[in-house]
């Protein structure tokens, strides 16, 4: 049986391994991890360093090469916010990379904003991540290891 065969997960035990996986990062680096009881507004925990250091995290997890979104109304875009995008690719340990919310401020072949309109709504506003095989070393500038040093 392969170790890193992400296909045996469903999707809700994948997101849930990401969302652990990233805790357990962040503590690794003496982050204090504060788990959201009430998961209303997209946070899904906060993390302190020191007495006056906190940021909101948003964690999003995603099998192989797609798209992944966050919903405009609860992801607005602000310092202390950070999107933790866990990369599940297969055959391999998944890679995490930390964006900031501003990172949105300026769309690009990566960043993503999408504002649906009526009458054609098909969804609501959200802030997207085009992953793509091409686009995926954009995101290297958002390793883990790189920003959480900045934090």
């Amino acid at each position: 049986m392969e170790k890193y065969d992400w296909s045996r997960l469903t999707h809700l035990k994948v997101g849930r391994f990401a969302e652990y996986f990233v805790k357990m990062e962040f503590t690794l680096y003496g982050f204090d991890v504060y788990q959201a009881e009430v998961d209303d507004k997209g946070i899904d925990f906060v993390i302190r360093k020191g007495h006056d250091r906190y940021f909101d995290i948003q964690v999003k997890s995603i099998r192989g090469f797609n798209y992944v979104f966050f919903p405009k109304r609860c992801f607005e875009l602000r310092e202390n916010l950070l999107a933790a995008v866990v990369v599940f690719l297969p055959v391999q340990m998944p890679e995490v990379f930390l964006i900031p919310s501003l990172a949105w401020q300026n769309p690009n072949a990566l960043f993503v904003s999408r504002d649906y309109e009526l009458p054609t709504q098909k969804s609501k506003p959200e802030w997207g991540l085009n992953l793509s095989q091409r686009n995926y070393e954009l995101l290297a500038e958002y390793r883990f290891e790189r920003r959480v040093a900045s934090l």
